[in-house]
């Protein structure tokens, strides 16, 4: 994927040796680093603000909910998360699944839906859920960091109409600062130089444009513990365990996906199951101060680690300490910064998410056409849901359904007649390709029953049986034969076929 290639150039010019550096104990021992790491988390704080209030909006609750969610999810992650560098907040997709639980029930059922969805994230880590990550294939991969990158563009269109005119050439400039600057300094990340440089034009040129104020109220206090007030009964539980489900599939799908991502770009493993758990107990921790919940966010995550160069879990930290130190303690300045200046972040994360090398003409003609009907699937489907959930989970079912379509067809039957040194002949069906349930349906059809020899032989040594399927076929094909009086054996299973045949043959209607 050249959009997230650890090799293409990043807008800040952070691809030196510094990126060496991994751990939080290296980081602290080297200044250099340490500074990538507190730049980062500014960065990302200040990007982090506007879309906490703007999902909260989603989610129907007060900007504050979303604001201290964001807070204990980016803390409590950079302790507990199984990949040092991902951003984990408030984001649109779990808004989008617990709006209806605020709309129709308030805010302590949403409350109460939050620490159920955490419990079932802990619960769905040890079980090893995790470890599913290997059936996403890389052509759903795709589609996911492109659909990212459209969300993320398409969010910042409502910035973008019936605004002023000065916000067009100030989007113009911030982009331009972000691409420019890092051919001058390649220290201080361009997205914050841009921030400070049109937050200061607007102030020094009186400008009246949109800023970060206009988005909602920041909050003039900390989180507070809070327990929520609904009944402990089984009336409560069927009405937020459905959404509470869905929180925790959506949030552990995205959040292992983006890690995947984050490991592609910098070259290193991390740990899903601990990202899994740690994810739920962040969520956990966030509906104990009033939060709205979270999960990773790929947008925030790609300025931490691929625009600003951070890696390791400081900048996570600190994008949750500093968020709140900004909103509570300098509020009235933050919300000075005009949005043009973090559209203008956003626009260019948007950019360099997208995988441009997947949709060059190039590509696509290289690319089977089944790959890119996946990648394109995946991508419809989020853009047009706003679900992540739902546009991976039906690019893996495209995936399944054309690989099983096409391994089937591999499958091939080739027929000998032998004759031994009596004239006693012997039909050899040699089967090649994988047995399952979409190949070994045509199987039954491929035998000459009514022209083959009073034996047959069934040559499995080039092939593989797969499920119970191929071996009611198997016995469907033995059981014609035998009211032909014709003598089947069958030879060549490997170990594995064997055991599987032998433990199911007979016991399946052939029928």
């Amino acid at each position: 994927m050249s959009g997230s290639s650890p090799a293409a150039p990043s807008p800040t010019g952070t691809d030196s040796a510094d990126h060496a550096v991994h751990t939080v104990r290296a980081a602290l021992r080297s200044p250099r680093a340490l500074r990538t790491e507190v730049l980062a988390g500014l960065v990302v704080a200040l990007a982090l603000i506007p879309e906490a209030i703007s999902f909260s909006i989603i989610a129907g609750v007060d900007p504050r909910v979303g604001l201290f969610a964001s807070f204990t999810m980016a803390v409590t992650i950079s302790f507990l998360g199984g990949r040092p560098a991902m951003i984990s907040a408030a984001t649109g997709a779990i808004a989008l699944v617990v709006a209806p639980v605020m709309r129709d029930h308030g805010y302590d059922y949403l409350i109460a839906t939050v620490l159920l969805g955490g419990a079932i994230q802990v619960v769905l880590a040890l079980a090893g859920v995790a470890r599913l990550m290997r059936f996403v294939p890389r052509s759903v991969m795709v589609g996911f960091v492109n659909a990212l990158a459209i969300l993320i563009f398409e969010a910042q269109i409502d910035h973008l109409v019936d605004v002023p005119w000065a916000v067009y050439p100030m989007i113009a400039v911030g982009i331009a600062v972000i691409v420019g600057f890092p051919r001058i300094n390649r220290v201080v990340p361009a997205p914050l130089v841009a921030i400070v440089a049109l937050t200061a034009f607007v102030l020094v040129a009186g400008l009246d444009v949109p800023d970060v104020g206009d988005e909602g109220d920041l909050p003039d206090s900390l989180p507070a513990w809070f327990v929520p007030d609904v009944p402990f009964t089984l009336d409560t539980l069927q009405v937020i365990a459905p959404y509470a489900l869905a929180m925790a599939v959506v949030g552990i799908l995205e959040s292992l996906l983006t890690a995947k991502l984050v490991d592609d770009i910098t070259d290193t493993r991390s740990d899903k199951t601990r990202e899994t758990w740690g994810q739920g107990v962040a969520n956990i921790v966030t509906g104990c101060f009033g939060g709205m919940g979270g999960c990773a966010m790929i947008g925030q995550t790609m300025i931490n680690v691929k625009v600003s160069g951070a890696r390791t879990r400081i900048s996570t930290f600190l994008a949750g300490v500093l968020l709140l130190v900004l909103v509570v303690g300098f509020g009235d300045v933050v919300a000075l910064i005009p949005m043009a200046a973090l559209v203008a972040v956003m626009v260019m994360v948007a950019v360099g998410t997208f995988d441009w090398h997947s949709v060059h003409p190039a590509t696509l003609r290289r690319m089977p056409r089944s790959e890119t009907v996946v990648m394109v699937a995946t991508v419809v489907v989020t853009v047009f849901t706003h679900n992540l959930a739902i546009g991976v989970g039906v690019g893996v079912l495209v995936a399944m359904v054309l690989f099983a379509r096409r391994v089937a067809h591999l499958t091939a039957v080739e027929r000998t007649l032998v004759e031994d040194e009596h004239g006693a002949r012997t039909a050899v069906y040699r089967v090649t390709g994988e047995l399952f349930f979409a190949s070994s349906n045509d199987l039954y059809t491929q035998f000459d029953y009514a022209n083959d020899p009073g034996r047959v032989v069934i040559d499995l040594s080039a092939s593989h049986v797969w499920d119970a399927s191929t071996v009611a076929a198997l016995d469907a094909i033995t059981t014609k034969y035998a009211r032909r009086g014709t003598t089947v054996e069958i030879v060549g299973l490997d170990d594995a076929s064997a055991a599987r045949h032998a433990r199911l043959t007979g016991r399946l209607d052939p029928h």
